[in-house]
């Protein structure tokens, strides 16, 4: 494969991860630090991404651009892009997003050599971590997103040609992943408020492959939640449009509503997520 250069849009902890295992097979990975935390600054800087003063710049010198933003944003982020212009290249749309909507921001880029559909399912690919980038589209940009990332710790699998596939099969994965870690954080609150916390993950533990048997999750459930509530809201769009109930999604989604003010706080306890949750 040559060389060519990648822009990412932009840089959160997937982001910064994910381009950091593209610039292996990369001449370059651009992002634009204008408007970002501080947070993304320095996630760029540690996985070594070379800033660019503008998107613009950023859309004239890339050959692929790997969209990784919260899931409200994909659509606007799209958008801009089109406008902007990036003609010729590889759009590889990666958000936790429905497949109607992805399908929506394919027809926003024409112009384009190809737009893939992108979804990641695991943690990212940091740490001996090997999450995998399931991709739908055309050959043309499927193939390259595979040579992109080929010998890194992002693994890729093609499910098809039809934009929509990677979105859906993303989602119903979180349909069960984000919601059970719901359930966990809503049944030790009630046993708490109960004092047999302790005896319901006493039960849990001696069953196989429970998460109730893994409570210290919710406090990492509580400082994702800021991404998994909207990613829920997408899934459960889907679930409507498939004639199926949403309704449990929903909730999950407005019960994640109640952790919005703990963003990547990598120093709650539980106890202060079940406080939280118990008392927004």
């Amino acid at each position: 494969m040559d060389q060519q250069t990648v822009g990412i849009l932009h840089p959160g902890s997937m982001g910064a991860a994910v381009a950091a295992c593209a610039a292996t097979n990369a001449d370059a990975v651009l992002w634009c630090p204008a408007g970002r935390s501080p947070g993304s600054i320095v996630r760029a800087q540690r996985h070594g991404l070379e800033p660019v003063a503008t998107l613009h710049e950023l859309l004239d010198r890339a050959d692929t651009v790997i969209s990784l933003c919260p899931p409200a944003a994909a659509e606007d982020l799209a958008r801009e892009v089109a406008e902007h212009g990036f003609e010729d290249g590889v759009y590889v749309e990666a958000n936790a997003i429905n497949a109607e909507r992805a399908a929506r921001i394919a027809a926003l880029l024409p112009q384009t050599r190809a737009v893939v559909d992108a979804g990641v399912v695991g943690s990212p690919p940091v740490g001996g971590k090997t999450p995998t980038l399931y991709l739908a589209g055309p050959a043309a940009g499927t193939e390259w997103v595979e040579a992109l990332f080929a010998g890194t710790a992002m693994r890729t699998k093609v499910l098809g040609s039809a934009i929509g596939q990677a979105s859906a099969l993303k989602l119903a994965y979180a349909t069960f992943q984000k919601t059970s870690r719901v359930l966990v954080a809503l049944s030790i609150g009630l046993a708490r408020a109960h004092g047999v916390d302790q005896e319901l993950i006493g039960i849990a533990s001696r069953r196989a492959d429970s998460y109730l048997a893994e409570p210290e999750y919710v406090a990492k459930t509580a400082a994702r939640a800021w991404r998994w509530g909207p990613e829920l809201e997408e899934a459960a769009d889907m679930l409507a449009a498939a004639g199926l109930p949403p309704e449990m999604l929903r909730a999950a989604a407005a019960t994640l509503a109640r952790w919005d003010d703990t963003k990547d706080d990598g120093d709650l306890t539980l106890t202060d997520a079940l406080n939280r949750l118990a008392q927004p």
